[in-house]
């Protein structure tokens, strides 16, 4: 880690429980749980409450390969080994509803903003979207001609981005289902990708232990990082966009300045490969898996004055005009937040919590259509025959 200080990251807690590697962490919107998936079969979901308990979600047959909270935080979805995708109620009771989604393993689940649909990608090369409600199939993308690591919706659901064995990264228009432009990643293949929360660029984590950003409009390259010493796993990107931190298996975690293209911290605490990272949904905590089995969960620390006013400026700047800003590693942008930190943030805060309310009042509705209406039993035998629940059992925090 950097030099001590006030502002530095700092470990809050770990959690142990899985017997295998952690493959996958989300945060729920509210920051109450942390959902957490193991090559052993199964999902944790931790408290962020001391002293509280862990749900233990037993139902896979094989491998959590990786797992997400749905926006409003009502579902968390996994994909595994056994080629299926599991949506969850993260309570007590763990009430699930699975799928067959693949013909291979799913490495990738991530749901659209609007929490109406899921993109799923597969070691049998290919990526597919679905509906949430009822787990409808809706089509699949199939250009890739290897496993398919890591597919993620654009943030206004219009793209798709993907990582390949095939050592592309492509990027898909979600209307047309065309490929609209491929990335190569000649010295290796990327193991993760992730957009930017302005939509206008994606970064890659490469097993050439390389970090790439690029450009999506202009189709460029704009930063490289070449900063750890082993494959990179994982990334996540500041809700301000203006931090990316990533996991690799040279056992750190290392955090990056976009704003100065610069290496900002280096995080040790995992015993072997950091194999995943994320960032909660306002930034100011993140969470790490490892090979040792262990989740952590971090304080962000660093410049937590100015995250209201960096979610401000991109806010504010799209309402402006329709285009999008360009990843902000310009200088003025490092301007433009000196002169907004006097400006009110409240109307800010306002508007995003508008816009959290509209998404989990939508998604709601829709989680309690199945519960509450026909429940997830009847979904199975109705709508997916060979479905099967998962069972839920309690866990302590040790």
């Amino acid at each position: 880690m950097a030099a001590g200080g006030a502002d530095d990251p700092s470990l809050e807690r770990h959690f142990k429980g899985h017997r295998d590697a952690i493959t996958s962490v989300d945060f729920s919107l509210n920051k109450k749980q942390l959902a957490s998936g193991s090559m052993d079969s199964s999902l944790m979901i931790w408290s962020m409450k001391p002293q509280m308990r862990a749900y233990h979600l037993v139902g896979h047959k094989d491998a959590v390969m990786c797992v997400q909270f749905s926006p409003s935080g009502h579902l968390v979805a996994s994909g595994s080994r056994d080629k299926t995708v599991c949506l969850w109620v993260p309570s007590v009771k763990g009430e699930s509803t699975v799928f067959k989604a693949h013909t291979a393993t799913v490495r990738s689940v991530h749901f659209s903003s609007d929490g109406q649909s899921l993109v799923t990608a597969s070691d049998d090369k290919t990526i597919k979207v679905w509906t949430v409600h009822r787990q409808k199939f809706l089509f699949s993308l199939s250009q890739h001609i290897n496993w398919v690591r890591c597919a993620r919706f654009s943030p206004d659901g219009r793209l798709i981005a993907s990582a390949s064995d095939d050592k592309t990264v492509k990027l898909w228009d979600k209307t047309s289902r065309e490929c609209i432009h491929s990335f190569c990643e000649h010295g290796g293949f990327a193991n993760h990708v992730e957009f930017h929360a302005s939509g206008t660029c994606i970064a890659a984590a490469g097993t050439d232990n390389t970090v790439k950003v690029w450009d999506v409009r202009m189709n460029r390259l704009l930063q490289h990082y070449q900063v750890h010493t082993a494959a990179v796993n994982s990334l996540s990107f500041h809700p301000s966009g203006n931090y990316l931190i990533t996991a690799s298996n040279d056992s750190t975690l290392k955090i990056l300045d976009l704003l100065e293209g610069r290496l900002l911290y280096t995080l040790h605490g995992h015993q072997g490969p950091a194999t995943c990272v994320a960032f909660s949904r306002t930034g100011d905590f993140f969470a790490s898996g490892g090979s040792d089995e262990q989740v952590m969960v971090w304080k962000t620390n660093f410049n937590a004055a100015d995250y209201g006013e960096v979610l401000k400026s991109h806010k504010s700047g799209a309402d402006v005009d329709e285009t999008h800003h360009i990843l902000p590693s310009e200088m003025d942008c490092g301007v433009h937040l000196k002169k907004t930190k006097s400006q009110d943030a409240g109307r800010n805060h306002e508007r995003q919590e508008e816009d959290v309310h509209i998404a989990d009042t939508l998604e709601h509705i829709i989680g309690q259509l199945d519960v509450l209406t026909q429940g997830w039993k009847s979904i199975h035998q109705s709508i997916l025959p060979r479905g099967h629940h998962g069972t839920c059992s309690k866990t302590e925090y040790l």
